[in-house]
């Protein structure tokens, strides 16, 4: 799992999602979205994918890796689509289930396990509530760790079976950075986005008239699938590092 690779990927889910929400919140404002709205915003968002991919194909061109970096745009892994399972699973319950849902006991002890599982969550509170926010936003982050959580430990199983193809990825064509300066990287992002989003750094850094944008979706709903599925990769590529993955 090279560096281009995570790179195009996740510029690639970024503009989707930024997408979708951006519909979410155009049709949220009106009775239905019009063909120009629509066309508007997807203009948009493929200028952004077209632009991000020319810097990444850029990079994977310079270290001879852009056969694989096309490779797997085009097909996509067996982690790489329940990942995007959850996430348009996070993205429909955050957008089109919790509007309108009313309050019960599963959502308070979904609310109640997640409080306990992620310390974050308690600042997020905080500070959704200093923002008069709380409310839809922390139960679709709650169920956003859920589904992270979940993806997290279904991974765990298949770990050695990714690092062993990423093994023989490399005997057909090495990575530039190496085996070790992969692994680094992806763990010191993995590292990074433990702070900031599970212990909750980055929370009470943001004004409040962020929290009501596309970004403030796009960090409440994807951000833990996105945590999950960096710090899967790290530990993929660190079991890769042995003798014998």
């Amino acid at each position: 799992m090279g560096v281009s690779r995570l790179l195009a990927k996740a510029w690639v889910l970024f503009c989707l999602f930024a997408g979708l929400y951006a519909l979410a919140h155009a049709a949220g404002g009106a009775q239905a979205l019009s063909a120009g709205a629509v066309g508007h915003i997807l203009a948009i968002a493929g200028l952004f994918v077209a632009t991000g991919l020319l810097f990444v194909a850029g990079y994977a061109a310079a270290t001879n890796r852009i056969s694989a970096l096309f490779a797997t745009l085009r097909a996509p892994g067996f982690h790489d689509l329940v990942f995007l399972v959850f996430a348009l699973t996070s993205f429909l319950v955050q957008t089109a289930y919790l509007p309108g849902a009313p309050g019960g006991d599963p959502l308070g002890a979904l609310a109640a396990a997640i409080g306990f599982a992620v310390p974050g969550q308690e600042t997020l509170a905080s500070v959704l509530g200093a923002c008069g926010l709380a409310g839809d936003r922390l139960i679709a982050s709650d169920f956003a760790w859920l589904l992270a959580f979940v993806y997290v430990g279904s991974s765990l199983s298949r770990l050695r079976l990714a690092a062993g193809i990423i093994r023989l990825e490399r005997k057909l064509r090495p990575d530039p950075l190496t085996p070790t300066g992969t692994a680094l990287l992806t763990g010191l992002a993995a590292v990074a986005l433990i702070q900031l989003l599970y212990v909750g750094s980055l929370y009470s850094l943001l004004p409040c008239h962020l929290w009501q944008g596309i970004a403030a979706d796009l960090l409440i709903g994807q951000s833990p699938l996105v945590l999950a599925y960096v710090l899967v990769a790290a530990l993929t590529n660190l079991i890769a590092m042995g003798a014998e993955a």
